[in-house]
């Protein structure tokens, strides 16, 4: 098994794991390998550092574990949009229809997420219903393993 740390585009570094170099290879070249947080499918391989294992007859002093901190700006985005997914709905297709309907009070107000085209999202702001856009990586639309 072949650990990899990986690179897109955009700077977005995260890790592979593939059965064999020449798998990895393929895989890049299908355009299969694409970033968690963009889905840019322009990645690079970066440099690491081997592991040599010399056959050290003394086993290493036990070390006590140090939590690691995660929190590069990757990292603390990722954990916005699982909040913001966590609490609202999702509308789908009817986002725009849904957001004036609590507009106009003929719906109960809560968090919702959809989709919407630019036109529509350009409508609801010139009705002075307020909506951003918040793209979401292809990793957060499907269940992770």
């Amino acid at each position: 098994m072949k650990v990899l740390n990986l690179q897109c585009a955009h700077g977005h570094g995260f890790e592979g794991w593939f059965a064999s170099q020449d798998a990895f290879d393929t895989q890049l070249a299908d355009g299969l390998i694409e970033c968690p947080m963009c889905g840019d499918t322009a990645i690079t391989k970066l440099l690491a550092a081997p592991r040599l294992n010399l056959g050290s007859s003394k086993p290493p002093a036990e070390k006590p574990a140090q939590p690691v901190a995660v929190d590069s700006p990757e990292a603390r985005w990722m954990r916005a949009v699982r909040e913001v997914m966590a609490r609202t709905e999702d509308v789908g297709e009817r986002f725009a229809d849904e957001a004036r309907k609590m507009h106009y009070g003929e719906a109960e107000e809560r968090g919702i997420r959809g989709k919407a085209t630019p036109e529509q999202a350009q409508s609801l702001a010139d009705e002075g219903i307020p909506v951003f856009s918040l793209p979401l990586p292809a990793a957060l639309k499907e269940t992770l393993q």
